[in-house]
Order: C-alpha cells, then sequence, then structure tokens
C-alpha cells in the first residue's frame, strides 16, 4: 500500500494502516525533534505526544502537505507549548546538561562533536527552527511559516538573522584559532 492508501485507510479507522503509517515516519520525526530540542530524552517525549495528536487527529490531515509536514507541524507546536510553559532560565540549564550528555556520548562513540552544533546552540530557538526548517530540511518560506504559525516575512527574517548570526560566530571562531 502507498502513503496515500495508508491515509484513506487509517482514517477510515484501520488501526493496521494507521500503525504502519506512524512507524514509517517515527525516526524523521524524532531526528527533527532533536535537531530543533537538542534534549534526546525531551525528542523523544515529544515525539510520543506528536504521534499520539496525530492519532487523535488523523480525519483532520487533509492532503494539502506531505504527510511528514503534517507531523512536523505538530511536533513543532508541541515543542513551542513546551517552550512558553518553561521559564528562560531552566530552559538555559536543562539545554547545558543534554548538551553535556550528548558531547559525553559522542566522545564515548569516538567521533568528533561538529562544531557547528556548537555555533547553532547560541541561537535562541525562535531563529534556530526556521534555519533547521529552510536549510537542512529544505523547506519553504512559506512551509516554514505554515509550520511554525507565523508570517512568512517573520521567517525570511528569522532565517537571514540566523545566518548572520551564523557567519558572525564562525569568522569570530577562525580569527581566535588562526
Amino acid at each position: 500500500m502507498d502513503e496515500r492508501d495508508l491515509i484513506k485507510q487509517a482514517q477510515k479507522g484501520n488501526q493496521q494502516a494507521l500503525s504502519e503509517l506512524l512507524q514509517k515516519h517515527y525516526a524523521f520525526l524524532k531526528s527533527y525533534l532533536l535537531k530543533i530540542t537538542v534534549n534526546p530524552y525531551l525528542a523523544e517525549d515529544l515525539t510520543q505526544e506528536a504521534l499520539i495528536k496525530a492519532i487523535e487527529k488523523i480525519t483532520s490531515y487533509d492532503g494539502r502537505s506531505a504527510f511528514s509536514s503534517w507531523l512536523i507541524t505538530i511536533g513543532s507546536r508541541l515543542y513551542i507549548d513546551f517552550l512558553r510553559k518553561k521559564d528562560t532560565e531552566k530552559r538555559w540549564t536543562e539545554k547545558q546538561k543534554a548538551l553535556s550528555k550528548m558531547k559525553w556520548a559522542a566522545g564515548n562513540m569516538n567521533r568528533d562533536w561538529p562544531e557547528f552544533l556548537e555555533v547553532l546552540l547560541t541561537l535562541s530557538e525562535e531563529y534556530r527552527i526556521p534555519l533547521i526548517l529552510k536549510h537542512y530540511y529544505g523547506y519553504t518560506y512559506t512551509e516554514i511559516a505554515d509550520i511554525l504559525h507565523i508570517r512568512e516575512g517573520t521567517v525570511k527574517s528569522r532565517v537571514h538573522h540566523a545566518s548572520n548570526q551564523l557567519r558572525k560566530e564562525w569568522l569570530d571562531d577562525e580569527q581566535t584559532s588562526g
């Protein structure tokens, strides 16, 4: 069965089709949420919540966007809701702990920690998320605006600002290490 057939069957109540559809997209959604949260535990929780929402709302999926985009929209909104509930200081503390754990895990697997991720973490979520959606996942500004429920001009501005900030950080790093 192709994806459209799975979606139609899931919307009619076919649990097997729904299960297959969600399993097909699980890793993609979790990977996206890990990139925007930079916290493996939070990414896992949000992935589970997003899948539950998708199960509850499968009949409202209208096919105007790719199913994966619909899931990213759900995951993004859940993350934005999470951020609204958290106070800034607590969020910073959790991010630092998660970053340390991820660095430690990367070191134990004999992998180099990507310097780019260090620079990416200097951006706030409001700039990091649109930048990742644009340059890592290749979404258009219009699609990102729909996913994040913000204006397209705001998306363009945030991506531009984030790109400039990253360039500045890289230049500063090159000048101090050169």
